[in-house]
């Protein structure tokens, strides 16, 4: 069968690709890379035009602080346009949100509609920001989530505008559109899954792929300094509690400066990121959340000891009796715990590293996950 799948903000589509070809299908990718990360990609709609050259960036930020027209989302819809002679004949659609084009909501549905005109069916993947999602998280009804904060801080607002946009008319029209039209609803983690099934909606859980065949485990050995890695993304740097991480490493340094190697980056490519965690043992994801997300998966697939959503929720839904992953709380104390045991006890390091390898083959096993997507599609 003939696979669409647009947008690409983590490789899951990737990892999911590479299931569904290792299952015979033929899948394309349509995206913009996500910036600064760069992701793989069939077809782009990159808006480099705009943001390649000098003068045009400056009128576009000029526009967008005048009258607020953002000119990346006109070139993203005209590139996706354009690319729709290309995309006829497909199986099966999906949308990695409901804003997948990234473009004008009200541009954005026209071009679902051409596209769905020449292609079967269509679902909609819920693995981050969405309507109901944000809706949910804004009740603070959760003991935290991304848009915590916020709530604490509405001062912040302005840091959170992506988040929020799901609230506006267009974006909740647009997304009851791809709704209406989507065979199925399909999310992606329990940080997705719990706010969807406490809104009312009919979803189908299917956890991430993770290509393990290409994710090598690497055994960690200790024998000098633990390592303990940390990767800034600034756009997320607020909505992961990255502030805790940092307070808490610098306790860390402070007190074991003898038996610690902290490295720190920033805003790297997709493909450098992963390439400068590979000699951690620790690496520090992000506080508030339920589950693992993507990035977090891939760290654990390869052996490290990660610090990210794990609570019980998702210890009870995977019926897990040992550690697989730390849970980071958005407490600094409680960090700066977690990190000294692991320090003091670098054994755990190498058992906890043993058994995310192992959950990670067993429950997001990429071919698994593809076929559970195709059940799901088709059933």
């Amino acid at each position: 069968m003939k696979i669409l799948l647009i947008g690409e903000y983590s490789r899951l589509h990737n990892s999911l690709k590479e299931g569904l070809v290792k299952l015979g299908h033929e899948v394309t990718i349509v995206g913009t890379g996500d910036g600064f990360k760069n992701y793989d990609i069939d077809y782009s709609i990159y808006p480099s035009f705009i943001l390649k050259w000098w003068l045009f960036t400056k009128i576009k930020n000029g526009l967008s602080k005048t009258i607020g027209y953002n000119a990346e989302m006109t070139e993203k819809g005209i590139r996706f346009y354009k690319l729709l002679p290309k995309l006829k004949g497909y199986d099966h659609v999906q949308l990695i949100n409901s804003d997948a084009v990234q473009t004008h909501p009200w541009l954005e549905i026209k071009l679902y509609k051409k596209l769905l005109q020449q292609s079967k069916q269509m679902s909609l993947l819920i693995c981050g920001d969405e309507t109901p999602i944000v809706d949910y998280n804004l009740t603070g009804n959760l003991k935290y989530s991304v848009l915590s904060a916020y709530l604490e801080n509405s001062r912040l607002k302005g840091l959170f505008q992506y988040s929020l946009k799901y609230t506006k008319k267009n974006y909740r029209r647009l997304f009851e559109w791809v709704k209406d039209r989507s065979n199925v609803l399909i999310t992606s983690d329990l940080d997705y899954e719990i706010p969807m099934q406490r809104m009312g909606y009919t979803t189908h859980f299917i956890p991430n792929p993770i290509n393990t065949d290409l994710v090598k485990y690497n055994q960690p050995e200790i024998r000098d300094k633990i390592v303990i890695f940390l990767g800034i993304n600034r756009l997320s740097y607020i909505k992961k509690g990255i502030r805790f991480f940092e307070e808490a490493l610098k306790i860390i340094e402070h007190r074991y400066s003898d038996r610690v190697e902290i490295i720190i980056t920033e805003n790297v490519p997709y493909k450098e990121y992963i390439k400068l965690y590979d000699g951690a043992h620790i690496l520090l994801d992000q506080v508030y959340g339920y589950d693992q997300g993507y990035n977090a998966l891939e760290a654990m697939a390869k052996g490290k000891v990660v610090f990210t959503g794990a609570e019980q929720e998702f210890t009870a839904h995977y019926r897990l009796k040992e550690r697989v992953a730390i849970n980071a709380l958005p407490n600094t104390e409680s960090i700066v715990q977690e990190l000294s045991f692991l320090i003091e006890n670098p054994k755990e390091i190498e058992a906890i590293s043993k058994r995310a390898r192992s959950f990670i083959k067993k429950e997001h096993n990429y071919i698994k996950i593809a076929e559970k997507y195709l059940n799901t599609w088709f059933e």
